[in-house]
């Protein structure tokens, strides 16, 4: 038993008062999908600056690009296939085919981006050490 009804404000609104908004720009529209780069499908941009080589990363300050010592700037950023910041500490001693743009003042490290499989594919000035690069999920499992 409903002792009052609603008022009329309150009511569901129809479906030609919902278009009617969706058209005007009051009412979110659907949420667009995100691209997320990396082996999930996407694809990056890297700078034309952008050079590719084989990184180790030695220390969270020091590293080596094809073998050659290199220092990383104070506010290096290393990115993930999928565009996620990897803090360096947890990735001391491991080695990543990278795209790396060096700082232009300092001579330092600037930014990496560790490749997917696809992107190590694409050409791009550096090394040519990437080719024989084997990625960890390669590796025969015994």
């Amino acid at each position: 038993m409903t002792r009052c009804s609603r008022p009329r404000a309150f009511r569901r609104p129809t479906l030609a008062v919902l278009l009617t908004l969706c058209a005007a720009g009051l009412l979110p529209a659907a949420p667009a999908l995100a691209q997320v780069p990396g082996d999930l499908g996407g694809s990056r941009t890297f700078p034309d600056q952008a050079k590719r080589g084989t990184l180790t990363v030695l220390s969270t300050v020091n590293a080596e690009i094809d073998g050659k010592p290199v220092r990383m700037a104070p506010g290096m950023r290393l990115l993930s296939p999928q565009n996620s910041l990897i803090m360096l500490h947890t990735v001391i001693g491991k080695q990543y085919v990278v795209n790396y743009r060096m700082e232009p003042s300092t001579g330092m490290l600037h930014t990496a981006w560790i490749l997917n499989k696809a992107e190590i594919a694409l050409p791009r000035p550096g090394s040519t050490a990437q080719r024989n690069f084997r990625f960890e999920s390669d590796a025969d499992p015994r």
